[in-house]
């Protein structure tokens, strides 16, 4: 807290400098102006044996003037010697006024001033915030998607971004809560405390500028200023990957390849995943979608970078066998040497085996080459599994009309995977879960896990929420944790309405201590401590939340009894609130 206030102190005194220093010459001349003019007035002698003018007269006779008010000669009628004298003060004031005038509009239009004054309003408004917030740098595609979740789930985002036109483009946006935006470079220490990184209420810093090595540097500032501070940022760079794991601390790397790679090979493995994870997305805003069939059979992959070899990797794991066309690789390069050296045309791809593969990535960093490969293949070979790469964001509506069958987009992949970091993180381990029960062949917990969700949570677009048992989140578990009574996962989840239903949502991981359960039972006991994530409807959310605040309704639901809220209840039905009963009777 004392180095944003410092920092605060810093700008006040930047921009009072920049001030002076551009307004010293032109107030130099307005003192040099009247102070002449008072001095002629303090000594020419009045008309006909007049006195002169007293400073005092002096001073009031060109301040009214100044401002064109015009009272007459006063106090007494003016000699000719002091009618001229009071037009050549006239004169010289509005002169001395112009250049004054000038010099202010200039400061105005000054670029450094300009920004000096909006990182003070910035360090203002964000030295006011007292709720948490998600320092954001780097406004860029990935930025904006990752902008607009955080609006959506209600948190606020501090952004920092060096181009000016997307920190205007973002008073356009219609978010639901307040973001703050300050066009600056998020690599100088001075900005990132500006944007609220020694707050307490500073949640994470996300760093997912287009360079990579900005990245670097953001997340070692951030880790250095404030080690209690989470830090997120994106890389496909493996020196730079090695470079953060070994800054420490709680720094995350989000690699959209390598993501994509492993949601990939459990699509392939265990379709029901890529079904559950499009309706928890709320691409499949109608409901729980039945799970895609994927062909068996060879796959063609087109382009080998980092995309193309994490993919690789993936689909050998799994004894999936792969031809490569790469302009850039050889067979020598490439395991398994099942390669094409080439771009990807209809002759590449009929001597890859397009007639007969089972699917194909489009996987190059050219927009417009992924779709020719994708219009190509489904030419070729109607039935073939379609999964294609898109680049830019901006190109969607091309790459939704060519009609893919899975679409992978790394802005769009590294914005939910941060997004669920920051709303759920739980998340991550539920599907690491799912996914390591289908690599051991136990389809049951999936089918059932599929079960209670469509049961339970029904139609439409779900949220994802983490409910943390602990005096600020759930005062009302505490209190009667303290008193000895338990509660369970199936108690918190009752309808305050109607006791014996359940509110429509599903407890999907819950971690006691280093303890972690993917779909606890009903009957679970929570404790001080423990974090849940939930999936369900928007009711489901405020209702849960009502009761972890409210030790009365919580009490309902573990005990039956209705309490008498108020004193005057009490008196009426003449009896104290009963204790609340131990754990165990």
């Amino acid at each position: 807290m004392a180095g944003a206030a410092d920092v605060q102190a810093t700008d006040a005194g930047r921009v009072t400098f920049l001030i002076l220093r551009a307004m010293r010459r032109p107030i130099l001349v307005l003192v040099a102006v009247y102070a002449t003019s008072m001095a002629g007035w303090v000594l020419i002698p009045g008309a006909e044996g007049a006195p002169p003018m007293s400073l005092f007269h002096a001073f009031y006779f060109l301040t009214y003037t100044a401002t064109t008010t015009g009272f007459g000669e006063i106090p007494y009628e003016f000699s000719d010697l002091q009618r001229m004298w009071s037009m050549a003060s006239l004169y010289a004031g509005v002169v001395a006024w112009l250049y004054a005038v000038g010099s202010i509009i200039k400061l105005i239009q000054n670029p450094h001033f300009a920004q000096a004054l909006a990182e003070r309003r910035f360090a203002k408004r964000v030295a006011r915030m007292r709720e948490p917030f998600v320092i954001v740098c780097g406004f860029g595609n990935t930025g904006s998607l990752l902008t607009r979740g955080l609006s959506d789930a209600g948190i606020t985002a501090v952004i920092l971004d060096s181009e000016p036109d997307r920190v205007n483009a973002l008073s356009l946006r219609d978010y639901r809560v307040t973001m703050y935006a300050l066009r600056a470079d998020a690599r100088v220490p001075e900005h990132l405390i500006q944007a609220g990184l020694l707050r307490p209420n500073c949640r994470a810093v996300v760093a997912m500028t287009a360079d990579e090595e900005v990245n670097y540097t953001i997340a070692v500032a951030a880790r250095l200023l404030n080690p209690r501070a989470r830090v997120i940022t994106r890389s496909t760079s493996a020196l730079h990957e090695e470079l953060l794991v070994a800054v420490g601390g709680d720094v995350t790397i989000v690699d959209p390849f390598r993501t994509f790679a492993r949601y990939l090979s459990a699509t392939i493995h265990t379709p029901a995943i890529h079904a559950l994870n499009h309706w928890l997305i709320g691409a499949t805003p109608e409901g729980l979608a039945d799970p895609p069939h994927l062909p068996a059979g060879t796959w063609i992959l087109c382009g080998h970078g980092r995309m193309g070899g994490y993919i690789h990797e993936a689909l050998d794991a799994l004894n999936v066998p792969v031809v490569v066309i790469d302009p850039r690789s050889t067979p020598e390069e490439v395991p398994g040497g099942a390669v094409l050296t080439g771009r990807a045309n209809r002759e590449t791809l009929l001597k890859a085996g397009i007639d007969f593969a089972a699917g194909i990535v489009a996987g190059t960093n050219d927009d417009a080459e992924n779709l020719n490969i994708l219009l190509t293949a489904k030419a070729l070979n109607p039935d073939i599994f379609l999964l294609v790469r898109q680049n830019q964001h901006r190109n969607e509506v091309l790459f939704n009309a060519a009609q893919g069958d899975l679409i992978m987009q790394p802005s769009l992949v590294t914005a939910r995977r941060i997004l669920f970091l920051l709303t759920a993180p739980l998340l991550r381990t539920f599907f690491e879960e799912l996914r390591e029960r289908g690599l051991a062949g136990d389809t049951q917990f999936l089918a059932n896990t599929l079960r209670e969700l469509r049961a339970r949570v029904g139609e439409g677009r779900p949220r994802l929420w983490t409910a943390d048992i602990d005096e600020q989140d759930a005062p009302a578990v505490v209190e009667l944790a303290r008193a000895g009574t338990g509660v369970s996962v199936g108690e918190l989840l009752a309808d305050a309405s109607g006791r014996e239903d359940r509110l429509p949502c599903v407890p999907l991981v819950l971690r006691s201590g280093d303890a972690i359960t993917v779909m606890p039972d009903l009957d679970h006991e929570v404790a001080v401590g423990d974090q849940i994530l939930f999936c369900g409807r928007t009711r489901a959310k405020l209702m849960l939340q009502a009761t972890l605040n409210n030790a009365y309704t919580l009490r309902y639901l573990v005990t039956g009894v209705d309490e008498p809220r108020s004193v005057a209840l009490r008196i009426l039905r003449g009896r104290r609130p009963p204790p609340v009963p131990a754990a165990g009777e």
